[in-house]
């Protein structure tokens, strides 16, 4: 019943089921009283609709965190005259007793309920309403559904002194339930009797019994002419319940695997024990077995076990007594037993240890209702990824997929599977996924570091989110991973590491994306946490890569973007820059990241009058002497200054440096740089350095600009070129060449521009006719 993740395109109907569950209220409902969702009065919805949406709602609540659920969900199917239901699976905290009572009405042919905790025995009543028509139901985990609250004082005041107790339900049975046929009762509360409780089923023909301790289960014989699955997982056996087994002769399907690790357990399983089923069950074609210790040899000698191609015929079976059976097993469930390494298993699929194949039926057959078997399934698989390369990629992938937005709060499973996810979606493996299928990783991704705040769990999360290409392949989860990755950076404790990846992250996600997603960014604390993580290193007298990337984040996001310009120098971000500057002086790469951010806030007239101040201009100016990452810190103090000076001598409200002098200073750098350099530097758009040519007040600074230029198009012609050209470039350096104000050499680099252009332009015409 559980939905596994797929690889192929959505069809119609979940994509519409889809949309009217986060629509409610625009498609089939409105508000009653602004609170309650009640049905338009002309919508009629048959069984495979309405089955659609309660699955997919229990699923949305699980996994999606955006996805509010609404208290009034079960309430749009109270009446089967609009809505009808017949096949509905829910699952965990989701589901309460007025929402089973809110659908009594319906003739319910399948209701699944797995774990669902906040059953209540309310609920057992409820269930009663379903008697007539209900043929499979599975109440498995759902620990307080035989619990009833007993008011002992039966007064008010009493009830604040006794608070209600819990109160094992010893009478209900299946009575009045003629159609059920198929029943899981595993994980039963001890203390209800199990006998007592089945036995008005007239004929079962599937029954799981997992976790429950029976030491006699002759009941069972009642149904050997309609039992055809039979599931004692974890049960502790005995000869007497090998015996009934046997009675069962219509079994397809036997399961007495148990989890080694669980209890101390006496019994053990014999050739004899495995004889007795394969003479007495013919029609087994699934049998597991997994988690036995074999008391006596089962296997036959090793010489002829090695010989000949390995064959799942049952005659040459290295499990002696399989060689009894009529054909091979559809499945055999090995999992944790010496006997998966043999060679001639005579099983269409096996669960085990031994390889990829064997691992990956475990996940498959375990995952949901056996999250401990699975957790050490995908421990295996992550071996099989990191060691080895995976064959079977897609299959794993939706397995693990599926097995952590089943169990997203078992902290095992979270662990193993974000780890393997981490070794799946490494390059490698890039070609053989599908958009779809990596954005299913991403959302568990995600889901995992929103429920855990456990480190290694955090640590897998972030390491597998940077096999992506980002920002692109986040865009569609940008504002949830953003906010994540903030919310691991301001925690007052931090791993080492995970902080590291993080500012990693969240520099890649600001960089090359537009402007509106960077406000938003902004405003989620972004240029804070920065500041805040910068102070703390600077405090430790630490210059390391988070150090840089914060800075390189920061100057990322502050492209372009004058709201994040400004709470930088609100956040007293220049005070920040002036100590690194101090407690750093080597650090090339810092200063340059630190640069390219002042070159983003000089940008903003509004705020230039910020970064007039003697102290400031005199750190750019001597900047521009500073061979630092070839010309880029002097490159980028150049281009703070050029803005400045843009302003005009009446902006320059300071006494010391003198004008002239910066500008003297500026001339001297500009002509000390080689034009071929190659740059540490990505625009975006020309638009910053454009507005400086076509002006009179500050030669210098259109000098620069056209430097600027001049090299990106001689360097990169193929990316600034045509970026140059689309934001009209050519006509504004052709203006600026009849400027009577532009130094002479100016002008001849403005000619050398538009000439690379024209040259680029004609040699990429289209000339095919």
């Amino acid at each position: 019943s559980l939905k596994m993740a797929s690889d192929s395109p959505e069809s119609l109907m979940t994509l519409c089921t889809d949309y009217c569950l986060r629509n409610l209220e625009g498609t089939l409902c409105y508000l009653l009283d602004n609170e309650t969702l009640r049905l338009h009065p002309d919508i009629f919805l048959p069984s495979e609709i309405c089955d659609k949406l309660v699955n997919e709602y229990v699923e949305l609540v699980k996994t999606d965190s955006i996805f509010e659920p609404h208290e009034s969900f079960f309430t749009l199917f109270s009446d089967p005259r609009s809505t009808r239901l017949a096949r509905i699976h829910l699952r965990e905290q989701i589901v309460q007793d007025q929402d089973l009572e809110a659908i009594r009405k319906q003739d319910l042919v399948e209701l699944y309920l797995t774990n669902c905790e906040k059953l209540t025995a309310k609920s057992l009543q409820t269930l009663v309403s379903f008697s007539h028509t209900l043929i499979s139901l599975s109440l498995f985990g759902c620990c307080n559904i035989f619990y009833e609250e007993e008011n002992p004082g039966g007064c008010e005041d009493d009830c604040l002194v006794n608070p209600t107790r819990q109160v094992l339900v010893k009478d209900f049975t299946f009575e009045g339930f003629s159609r059920l046929r198929f029943l899981n009762l595993g994980r039963l509360i001890e203390g209800v009797n199990v006998e007592t409780l089945l036995r008005p089923l007239a004929s079962l023909a599937a029954l799981d019994l997992s976790g429950i301790q029976l030491n006699d289960v002759g009941f069972l014989t009642q149904w050997k002419d309609s039992l055809v699955s039979l599931v004692l997982y974890n049960m502790d056996l005995s000869e007497e319940h090998i015996q009934v087994i046997a009675q069962l002769r219509k079994l397809r399907h036997l399961d007495i695997s148990r989890d080694h690790l669980s209890s101390y357990y006496k019994f053990k399983l014999t050739r004899r024990v495995l004889n007795l089923f394969v003479e007495n069950l013919v029609n087994l074609t699934s049998l597991d077995i997994s988690g036995h210790t074999m008391l006596e040899n089962c296997t036959i000698p090793s010489m002829e076990e090695k010989m000949g191609q390995t064959s799942i015929e049952p005659a040459k079976s290295s499990i002696a007594p399989f060689r009894g059976l009529k054909r091979p097993l559809q499945f055999l469930g090995l999992f944790e037993t010496s006997l998966c390494r043999l060679t001639h298993i005579p099983a269409y699929k096996v669960s085990g240890d031994k390889n990829e194949e064997q691992v990956l039926n475990a996940i498959e057959a375990y995952t949901e209702h056996r999250p401990e078997i699975t957790s050490r399934a995908i421990n295996l698989l992550f071996d099989i990824a990191r060691i080895e390369r995976c064959s079977q990629l897609l299959r794993a992938l939706q397995l693990v997929i599926t097995a952590l937005k089943c169990h997203k709060d078992d902290k095992n499973i979270q662990v193993t599977g974000s780890a393997a996810l981490f070794y799946l979606t490494n390059s490698e493996y890039r070609m053989e996924q599908s958009v779809k299928l990596r954005r299913q990783v991403i959302q568990v991704v995600l889901n995992g570091m929103e429920s855990y705040q456990e480190v290694t769990v955090q640590r897998n999360c972030c390491l597998t989110l940077c096999n992506f290409s980002i920002p692109e392949e986040l865009e569609f989860q940008y504002r949830r991973v953003n906010e994540l990755l903030l919310n691991i950076l301001n925690q007052s404790r931090q791993d080492e590491s995970i902080q590291r990846i993080a500012v990693h992250l969240c520099n890649a996600l600001v960089c090359q994306v537009d402007n509106d997603h960077k406000e938003a960014v902004g405003k989620m604390g972004f240029v804070m946490t920065m500041l805040k993580l910068i102070q703390k290193k600077l405090a430790d007298k630490t210059c390391d890569q988070v150090m840089e990337f914060s800075w390189s984040a920061l100057w990322n996001i502050t492209d372009e973007t004058p709201d994040n310009c400004e709470m930088f120098l609100n956040y007293s971000g220049m005070k920040l820059f002036l100590e690194c500057l101090k407690e750093f002086p080597e650090k090339q790469e810092l200063h340059r990241n630190m640069l390219g951010l002042l070159g983003n806030v000089a940008e903003v007239k509004e705020l230039r009058p910020q970064l007039m101040t003697s102290q400031f201009i005199g750190v750019f100016s001597n900047l521009l002497e500073s061979k630092a990452d070839g010309i880029e810190v002097s490159y980028n103090a150049c281009g703070v200054l050029s803005h400045i000076m843009f302003d005009g001598p009446e902006a320059w409200g300071i006494c010391e440096p003198h004008r002239e002098e910066v500008v003297k200073r500026m001339w001297a750098a500009i002509q000390s740089w080689d034009i071929n350099s190659r740059r540490n530097i990505n625009y975006r758009s020309f638009e910053p350095i454009l507005r400086l040519l076509p002006q009179g007040i500050s030669p210098v600074s259109q000098h620069w600009a056209t430097w600027a230029l001049y090299n990106l198009v001689s360097v990169y012609p193929d990316k600034y070129c045509p970026l140059l050209i689309k934001e009209g470039g050519i006509p504004l350096l052709k203006d600026m060449i009849k400027m009577a104000s532009a130094r002479q050499e100016t002008k001849e680099m403005a000619r050398k521009v538009i000439e690379h252009c024209s040259n680029f332009k004609e040699e990429n015409m289209d000339t095919s006719r």
